[in-house]
């Protein structure tokens, strides 16, 4: 595709033999308009005057001469953020003897494995220059296969730049893209010396490979750090789920001096929103306000999203109605979506899926897993399996597992487990544990025993260790009253030797983290907590309240089982919210399970008893306790 004209085969107009850049009024006039047309590269008018110029300099003849062709690529090349590479190559294939700048150029602007066809062509061209250290670290920066790259970088071995320094660093980059991070730390070990880019490189390539302690532990060594250095393993943390690790970390960032750029900023936005750690994410939209940090799409989605999920979701909605010239893409909107769709606002998220169309954002796969969710949590079934229909059909969107899933969870959660299980046998692609794991939860919740046991048969068939599908068989025998069942079940999550996760709450306090394990008695505070929680029971008996012991799935008598529910990791949380903060203050809590029965039937009574508003977010939805009720009508 990129085959060149021979200079041979070129018409030579006798007056361009000897040109230089300032011997024509237009060659002078196409050097100075390099920067202008640069600048203003994001609009289309840039292209037509890129065209224009091109139109004069074939008319006039001076094409034929190096240096024009070579300036007019580098300034088509400088549009942004997509620049025409067809029209480039044309220009490319068209050019008499173009310079080595020019195949730099190019390869540079491919990135891709037309970067490798251009650079043997180059090899295989007699007449074409010779690369230099520029051209193999834009070839070892392109995407192509590990074979094909080691070739490239034995070809630069053999051209003398074994040990050049911009070289090794791409063979770094290259061998953290391939996930071989050991070789590309021997790479870093051998240089005889490296540079910021060097070490940042094999930063980001141990985060690549999952190992973010390795990236830390390189972090705390390098000579110098920047943003890319700080960002990168901040990055990395939230890609494992170590968001108070990222946290922490953008924390001392700060103290270092180094100043957070708009992808640090979307990191520990990411962070906040997961922790729902409100009051380090308005910190972090203040002082996006003071900096006055630019904001773009991937920016604006963070904060709603943030907002969203520190259960904020009128602060995200007033900030997504701030900024329409944000909003051309799709992530504000899924942003916007996903946070109505886990508060339960179903017929918002419908809403603003109007709104969408109407400004023609074309939808993705994130959108609809948003609003099938948003259907689920509303119980919306017909209005959810329109949704799923159109995916195809109207907007081009192919169904993945995930959007299957949020069909089996929206048929389940209403109790349509016969229509669930239809959807299971009707996928295209083969149902993972996960899939079927939604459906044995919707068993657990509708009390479905036997459907439950045949399910849960075929999980252990497919995952014999899978200890969530043996924990939810266990409480589906225990809520049946089939105690030796039950006692089954346990013993084969100690036959497969996994653990169960334990249930644990969080809050925040004073941007410090508090954890709560059930039954938990390590805080400083755990005399003051279960001293309280004593008063409170007493106090919510005396308005009503009844435990559910129907939660408590262990056989031992009722006394027994109201203790157990009173020890629940949401209960201790909500109880030191209650003790160190003022009256009237909301209580966030986070808890990493589906919150029980018992426990959203005691937060109503405490909400009310207590005059507070408790947000609850737990692993399927937001709660907002308020006044003896809780938004998702008791439809969780």
């Amino acid at each position: 595709m990129l085959k060149r004209l021979s200079p041979a085969k070129i018409h030579h107009h006798p007056t361009t033999t000897f040109l230089s850049s300032h011997d024509h009024p237009l060659l002078s006039l196409l050097s100075s308009s390099s920067s202008s047309s640069s600048s203003s590269s994001s609009s289309s008018s840039s292209l037509i005057r890129i065209k224009q110029f091109h139109a004069l300099l074939l008319t006039s003849g001076l094409f034929l001469h190096p240096f024009p062709p070579s300036k007019l690529l580098h300034i088509l090349l400088s549009i942004s953020p997509n620049p025409p590479l067809s029209y480039a190559d044309l220009l490319f294939h068209y050019s008499p003897s173009p310079p080595l700048f020019s195949y730099n150029t190019l390869i540079k602007a491919h990135s891709s494995p037309s970067s490798l066809l251009l650079f043997r062509s180059m090899l295989r061209d007699p007449s074409a220059p010779r690369p230099n250290q520029y051209t193999f670290t834009f070839v070892l920066s392109a995407t192509m296969a590990l074979a094909e790259s080691e070739q490239v970088r034995v070809h630069g071995i053999r051209s003398g730049f074994g040990t050049n320094l911009f070289v090794s660093n791409a063979v770094i980059g290259m061998y953290g893209n391939c996930g071989l991070v050991e070789e590309a730390r021997k790479m870093f070990d051998d240089m005889p010396q490296r540079d910021l880019f060097s070490w940042n490189s094999l930063v980001k390539a141990y985060v690549a490979a999952g190992d973010v302690e390795s990236a830390r532990g390189l972090l705390d060594e390098m000579p110098q750090r920047d943003v890319v250095s700080w960002s990168t393993v901040i990055a990395g943390y939230i890609q494992m789920g170590c968001f108070m690790e990222a946290i922490d970390l953008f924390r001392k960032m700060q103290l270092a001096g180094v100043t957070p750029n708009e992808f640090t900023l979307t990191a520990a936005l990411s962070a906040c929103a997961n922790l729902v750690a409100l009051d380090q994410g308005r910190w972090i939209h203040l002082y996006m306000n003071k900096s006055r940090i630019k904001m773009n799409d991937r920016l604006f989605a963070g904060l709603i999203d943030m907002y969203a999920k520190c259960g904020e979701i009128e602060s995200a909605w007033k900030l997504f109605n701030t900024e329409d010239s944000l909003k051309h893409t799709v992530r504000p909107w899924n942003a916007m979506l996903n946070g109505f769709a886990v508060h339960g606002r179903s017929i918002e998220a419908i809403n603003l899926f109007g709104r969408m169309k109407a400004a023609s954002v074309p939808p993705d796969k994130v959108t609809f897993i948003s609003l099938l969710n948003a259907c689920s949590h509303g119980k919306l079934v017909d209005k959810g399996r329109s949704y799923f229909n159109s995916m195809k059909n109207v907007h081009g969107v192919d169904p993945e597992i995930e959007h299957y899933g949020c069909m089996v969870d929206l048929f389940g959660r209403a109790g349509l487990l016969k229509e669930a299980e239809k959807v299971i046998s009707t996928m295209p692609m083969a149902p993972d544990t996960a899939i079927w794991g939604a459906l044995l939860g919707a068993c657990r919740i509708h009390g479905e025993t036997e459907m439950g046991a045949r399910i849960g048969k075929l999980i252990n068939e497919m995952e014999p260790r899978h200890v969530g599908c043996h924990v939810l068989l266990a409480n589906i025998y225990s809520g049946s009253g089939r105690w030796s069942d039950a006692k089954d079940a346990r013993k084969n999550i100690e036959v497969a030797g996994e653990r169960k996760i334990p249930g644990c709450s969080s809050i925040e306090l004073d941007g410090m983290f508090h954890q709560f394990l059930v039954g938990d008695r390590s805080h400083r505070q755990t005399k003051q907590i279960y001293s309280f929680l004593d008063e409170m029971a007493i106090k919510l008996k005396k308005a009503g309240y009844v435990p559910e012991v129907g939660e408590v799935l262990l056989d031992i008598d009722e006394e027994d089982k109201e203790t157990a529910l009173r020890k629940h990791s949401e209960k201790l949380a909500i109880a030191f919210g209650l003790i160190n903060t003022a009256p009237g203050t909301s209580i966030r809590i986070v808890k990493n399970l589906r919150v029980c029965r018992d426990c959203h039937h005691a937060t109503k009574f405490i909400s009310k008893v207590y005059d507070r508003e408790i947000i609850v977010r737990d692993r399927i939805r937001f709660h907002h306790f308020r006044d003896g009720s809780c938004s998702c009508n008791d439809y969780w």
